[in-house]
């Protein structure tokens, strides 16, 4: 008798009927636990800036017109990570829309550096003949492209002030024309720079202002000018200051990051003119390194020593860095500095020099990472239809730009003077228009 096919019989798991609903309870009780931790961490470093000065005559007439460097700054919750907050803000950070047009000026030496001023297309929203002029001096690789650049020419041009980005060589896709890079210990060009710019605008005041670097090389030269400048006053942000702790910070842990990170935008920016440092290579300089160089540093030993003449990267970073110039600032001049910033480290920042010398401000956030100053004390939030608008103007434009109005109203009460002379080369500039999308994009710009 033939056995009868019994039909098939599959397993099935069977769950609780609330199951789905307790795991939505777990993911949210999860999620408004972290977002709660994060609220209390971003709540217990809501603090006061630290503020160091002397209190002279003039400086107590500038610091009442500057409430944003007086009231607690309140950092934004998920990014009171001086990490996540740098990389956030350089990422993610909105672009206002700005148009430039450009001006390549022509150094001695046979280089090329470039300005870009803010374009308008209608005449009637330009800035008055003799507004203010405000120089632009970007960190290491960046440009006027870079998202907090084109914010600080916004902020400018909101309070009257006219703002000009200076482009270092090579930076923002401008010409190459010399095997000369640009260094932390060079100032000839921002020499050239500012004597240009205070011939095509004689009627205005020069103003200028750095980041990173930028701000490294803004502080040499004025250091070096003393009270020859043309340059009325000046402000500092995230600067490296002593470049032997710094480099030495690009060393430990994350930091690393940032360091090859910088160093593969310079050997980006290199090998697109490699031709050009080939053909007038200096002695000692190796470009067939540059494409392996990992840090900063080894690019340093590759091509800037040796192009400035220096012994060693060692001697460079020692000799080039821009608390040497603190003593030696003869215009007011504001230093705003994160105590968490990864790249330029609160061991490096020289309070006894600053605080010796009456022409100096130096204002502290607790938080801000570096370039980075994401806070909800920003002015300007509501204002974007981005989607990412509490990324937008960092804290710090808002604070420079207050001081520098500040400032140029006391100079009529304390007669500051800001005359100097400087050789202005002897090649006319070229100029033409061009956009802020269409330079060289940068978006790591530590």
């Amino acid at each position: 008798m033939a056995a009868s096919a019994s039909p098939a019989h599959h397993a099935t798991l069977s769950l609780p009927p609330d199951w789905m609903s307790a795991a939505a309870t777990v993911v949210l009780a999860t999620s408004l636990g972290m977002a709660l931790l994060a609220w209390i961490d971003a709540r217990m470093k809501r603090a006061l800036p630290t503020i160091q000065m002397q209190p002279t005559p003039f400086n107590n007439s500038v610091m009442p017109q500057c409430p944003s460097m007086r009231e607690v700054y309140k950092p934004v919750p998920f990014l009171t990570n001086c990490h996540v907050e740098t990389i956030m803000a350089s990422f993610y950070r909105s672009k206002p829309d700005v148009t430039y047009w450009r001006e390549c000026l022509h150094m001695g030496d046979g280089g090329t550096v470039a300005l870009d001023w803010e374009f308008f297309k209608d005449p009637s929203t330009d800035l008055p003949e003799d507004a203010p002029v405000l120089v632009l001096l970007p960190g290491l690789t960046g440009g006027s492209s870079c998202s907090y650049v084109l914010h600080a020419v916004k902020k400018a041009k909101s309070v009257g002030i006219r703002a000009v980005v200076f482009n270092s060589r090579g930076t923002a896709e401008s010409p190459v024309t010399s095997p000369q890079f640009y260094s932390a210990s060079y100032t000839g060009d921002m020499r050239a720079v500012v004597e240009h710019v205070s011939k095509s605008r004689p009627k205005s005041l020069i103003l200028a202002a750095g980041w990173s670097l930028g701000a490294n090389i803004l502080l040499r030269y004025l250091g070096e000018e003393g009270s020859n400048t043309r340059v009325t006053a000046a402000v500092s942000m995230c600067n490296p200051f002593d470049l032997t702790i710094s480099n030495a910070n690009f060393t430990k842990g994350f930091n690393k990051i940032y360091d090859q990170n910088l160093a593969n935008g310079l050997t980006r920016i290199f090998a697109k003119h490699e031709k050009v440092w080939r053909k007038g290579a200096k002695e000692g300089s190796r470009p067939e390194s540059v494409a392996t160089a990992k840090t900063i540093r080894d690019f340093d030993d590759a091509i800037t020593i040796h192009s400035y003449g220096w012994e060693s990267v060692d001697a460079y970073y020692a000799g080039s860095s821009s608390s040497l110039s603190i003593p030696h600032l003869k215009i007011p001049v504001l230093f705003l500095q994160a105590l968490d910033d990864p790249i330029a480290p609160k061991e490096a920042i020289p309070y006894k020099d600053l605080a010796a010398n009456k022409n100096c401000v130096l204002v502290c956030s607790l938080t801000g990472g570096h370039l980075g100053w994401v806070c909800s004390n920003r002015q300007d939030l509501g204002q974007s239809e981005s989607s990412w608008e509490w990324i937008g103007a960092p804290w710090s434009d808002q604070v420079m730009c207050e001081w520098l109005q500040a400032v140029i109203k006391a100079k009529a009460n304390f007669a500051i003077t800001s005359a100097g002379h400087c050789a202005l080369q002897s090649n006319p500039p070229e100029q033409h228009l061009v956009g802020a999308g269409q330079h060289e994009s940068v978006t790591n710009v530590f």
